[in-house]
């Protein structure tokens, strides 16, 4: 069956080729330019990995993740972001949960699919 990935991020540029690449990898793509719609729309169990960019207006990536966690404790996060030093901030506010990547922008289409389908395999 298909895998379910939601992207979320406030820049459609992103979102659009994101959503084009990933489909052509056979993958089924939600993307959310609003972080509160994504919010809104979430369904416990729906997605098999949620990407979800950092910088955001209104609620950043930190915030949505921590949100989403409310609702699915085992969703899984790959957060998006062009800045490294976002990790280590992300260490200190959440020394004890897993987020399976922290991937770095620009990215490519191919690097993309292979930390996806390492995050979604892991535990």
């Amino acid at each position: 069956f298909m895998k379910r990935i939601a992207v979320v991020d406030d820049e459609p540029d992103i979102t659009n080729v994101l959503k084009k690449g990933l489909e052509r990898h056979g993958f089924t793509v939600d993307t959310f330019n609003d972080p509160q719609a994504a919010l809104v729309s979430f369904q416990p169990m729906y997605y098999d990995l949620m990407i979800i960019d950092i910088r955001m207006p209104r609620i950043n990536g930190f915030d949505l993740y921590r949100q989403l966690k409310k609702r699915d404790t085992d969703v899984k996060v790959c957060f998006l972001t062009a800045f490294q030093i976002y990790y280590e901030e992300f260490r200190k506010m959440f020394p004890t949960i897993d987020v399976k990547a922290f991937i770095r922008k620009p990215v490519s289409i191919s690097n993309l699919v292979n930390q996806i389908n390492v995050a979604i395999a892991s535990k």
